[in-house]
């Protein structure tokens, strides 16, 4: 068997890639170095790939700052149930849109289209969000996202790209159409439903804005609404007083500790589910980027 040549290309090629995922991975690496190193070894610590000792007070504070856990709690709530309601408005309105023998499906996309570049403003928002009595609730967090246009055209040219020939075998075995989306459309788009419920996933969960100006109620604080404020709000006196063990001094350099421990805490999740979502996530790019 013949053994493929390799090329000055291949060699600078896996050279560029090497240095790519470098520059890509150390940023990280990096911070969860610094968000176990004692605030005393931060100080100039420059590039390290160990801490120098170990320590968990950054993490300390975090769990010590307002309602980690319940804020915990509350962002995975809100992602799981506008996830669901994402991908379930997304599938309802794409299958239609698919198809050659809806009326008027071409006003439809216009509106879908405009809805991308065009909105009523925040203080609309606000006032139809009151006058439908959602404020300081979850809803009001969820409702609002639950229909994503660029969600709809992606997965409207991922169904017309499926044969028409499979649909109709099976209305001539009797399938309704509820029963050809549900049993044959929706297996076969696996990759790119997983592909829009990871990101309507990551929309929510880094999402904060919305929290800030519509949930006042601290036992409906999300996780991300907490990080900013602690970043906003945090102070080298407090740090004293609440971590254990810290001085005036080590107080100012645990705060670079402690910016880099939100970082881990806030990404986490989502980074533990990407690689699991991955080969789903690449396919789904390719399918619903092609159109006929």
């Amino acid at each position: 068997m013949l053994k493929k040549k390799i090329t000055v290309f291949d060699i600078c090629n896996m050279a560029f890639m090497v240095l790519l995922m470098i520059s890509i991975l150390y940023p990280l690496w990096n911070q969860i170095v610094l968000s176990f190193s004692e605030a005393s070894t931060t100080s100039g610590l420059g590039i390290s790939l160990w801490p120098r000792k170990w320590s968990t007070e950054a993490y300390e504070y975090i769990f010590s700052y307002g309602n980690v856990g319940v804020a915990y709690v509350n962002t995975i709530i809100r992602t799981v149930l506008g996830t669901l309601l994402i991908v379930t408005t997304t599938v309802l309105a794409a299958y239609p849109l698919s198809r050659d023998d809806l009326p008027f499906r071409w006003f439809f996309m216009g509106m879908f289209v405009l809805a991308m570049y065009m909105n009523g403003g925040m203080i609309p928002r606000y006032l139809l969000i009151r006058d439908l009595g959602l404020l300081d609730t979850r809803w009001a967090l969820i409702l609002p996202a639950a229909v994503g246009s660029s969600y709809i055209i992606i997965l409207r040219n991922f169904f017309k790209g499926i044969s028409k020939e499979i649909e109709e075998s099976a209305i001539i075995d009797g399938a309704t159409p509820f029963q050809i989306l549900v049993r044959i459309i929706l297996p076969l788009s696996k990759p790119i439903l997983v592909t829009i419920a990871l990101w309507a996933a990551v929309y929510h969960w880094n999402e904060w804005f919305a929290a800030q100006i519509y949930v006042k109620d601290k036992s409906l604080d999300v996780l991300q609404t907490i990080v900013r404020n602690m970043l906003i709000d945090v102070d080298p006196t407090k740090m004293e007083s609440q971590v254990s063990g810290v001085g005036a001094g080590s107080a100012k350099l645990l705060l670079s500790n402690v910016r880099a421990a939100t970082v881990m805490v806030s990404i986490g999740p989502i980074v533990a589910v990407y690689p699991f979502a991955q080969k789903y996530f690449i396919q789904g790019l390719q399918l619903g980027g092609v159109k006929e």
